[in-house]
């Protein structure tokens, strides 16, 4: 069994598919989704879509994301926030046909069903940030899911466990590797790449926007 950790793909379907396709899942293979499927790139409803499908291919355990919150948020209140739209939730209705009344119900459910963070032997995985005192479960959403880990990156957590996170992006396209702190989030969206990391071998693959494709080791 992998485990296998994917950044942030903020509605990049192809650079998904084509990144999945690279590391070519078996079943009782672990995929661990950073959240921020939504937003910002051309096809929320397809990436939501393909997740859903590969559930059926391996183990999919996806964490939810800020822009997941928002996109709740906005049901929740019947009306899309200006924010969140700014934030790209303009191209996520725009892909699920321009209302929030689009979205399919099974899609509701998955973001609903995303975890707030993830535990392994030797690893955590969190969205954003998080405090390295306090445990998985303590963690104040504020840092889960909304803190840049850029000017205030987080010493190693108590648990000596190696914390792995997205939503900062390095627009560099390389993944921060700081020992017990691993970032993977490479921007995607802004003309970078997706990245996956076997976390057991630590081989990366990437993909883009083009549906190019490398891979490495880190």
């Amino acid at each position: 069994m992998r485990t296998i950790a994917i950044g942030d793909v903020h509605g990049c379907s192809l650079a998904l598919e084509t990144l999945v396709e690279q590391i070519g899942p078996q079943p009782d293979d672990r995929l661990i989704f950073l959240g921020d499927y939504v937003d910002r790139g051309p096809d929320s409803r397809g990436v939501v879509e393909y997740l859903l499908a590969l559930a059926f291919r391996c183990q999919v355990i996806p964490l939810l994301g800020n822009h997941e919150s928002m996109l709740l948020s906005a049901r929740e209140l019947g009306i899309p926030n200006p924010f969140w739209l700014q934030c790209g939730g303009r191209e996520t209705l725009t892909s699920y046909g321009g209302s929030l009344a689009d979205i399919p119900e099974e899609h509701w459910e998955f973001f609903r069903g995303c975890r707030r963070h993830y535990e392994t032997e030797h690893h955590l995985f969190f969205h954003a940030n998080y405090d390295p005192a306090l445990d998985p479960d303590q963690q104040p959403e504020l840092l889960l899911l909304w803190q840049h880990i850029t000017g205030q990156i987080p010493g190693p957590h108590q648990s000596g466990k190696t914390v792995v996170v997205g939503h900062t992006p390095q627009r560099s396209g390389q993944i921060l590797d700081l020992g017990y702190l691993l970032c993977i989030d490479t921007a995607c969206f802004a003309g970078g790449w997706l990245s996956a990391i076997d976390l057991g071998s630590k081989k990366v693959w990437q993909s883009n926007l083009m549906g190019e494709v490398r891979d490495g080791q880190l």
